[in-house]
């Protein structure tokens, strides 16, 4: 919190416009970024919109925090049990993370749906690919991740792209 008002009083001293102004801005909404997902980690490890709305919603904020384009086409019929969209969250979360970071994409997707009792997610993007589980990255805890769900994960990223990330993950859904 000290870091954000500190930036937000910096930015008062600086002429309106300038182009430190503008830096310390940027540096001041992303400070305050941080603060707002460590208090949603702090809160019990998945954002209020994932709790409130559900698995859609969460996406589309996800999406629309990312500094690359993502279109989001996630139709569910319902709530799913938490342990499900908790895990879902996450990998969407992770693989955004992984696209803004490392992919060079210019726009990505998200899509989602629940088909004949696994929900089936897909995350990608038009990067350069060569995204591997195993060179230490987080696909590999992604993974884990959803094999607790007793789900599944696919990964095709060839050097060149483009990448995509395929989730199946049974999800019982009562009538």
């Amino acid at each position: 919190m000290s870091l954000s008002m500190k930036l937000g009083l910096a930015r008062l001293d600086l002429p309106p416009g300038s182009p430190a102004e503008t830096q310390v801005a940027e540096a001041h909404e992303e400070a305050r970024r941080a603060l707002a997902e460590l208090r949603e980690l702090i809160r019990g490890v998945h954002p209020q919109v994932l709790t409130d709305r559900g698995l859609g919603a969460a996406v589309q904020d996800v999406a629309g925090r990312s500094p690359v384009p993502v279109h989001v086409d996630v139709w569910l019929p319902g709530r799913l049990p938490s342990p499900i969209e908790v895990t879902a969250y996450y990998v969407v979360s992770e693989a955004m993370a992984n696209i803004a970071k490392h992919s060079r994409a210019r726009r990505g997707f998200v899509h989602g749906r629940l088909h004949d009792g696994t929900l089936v997610l897909e995350v990608g993007d038009d990067g350069v690919g060569g995204a591997d589980p195993a060179a230490g990255s987080g696909l590999a805890g992604l993974a884990d991740r959803v094999a607790v769900t007793d789900g599944v994960m696919t990964l095709s990223s060839p050097p060149g792209g483009p990448t995509s990330l395929r989730v199946e993950i049974p999800c019982p859904v009562s009538e």
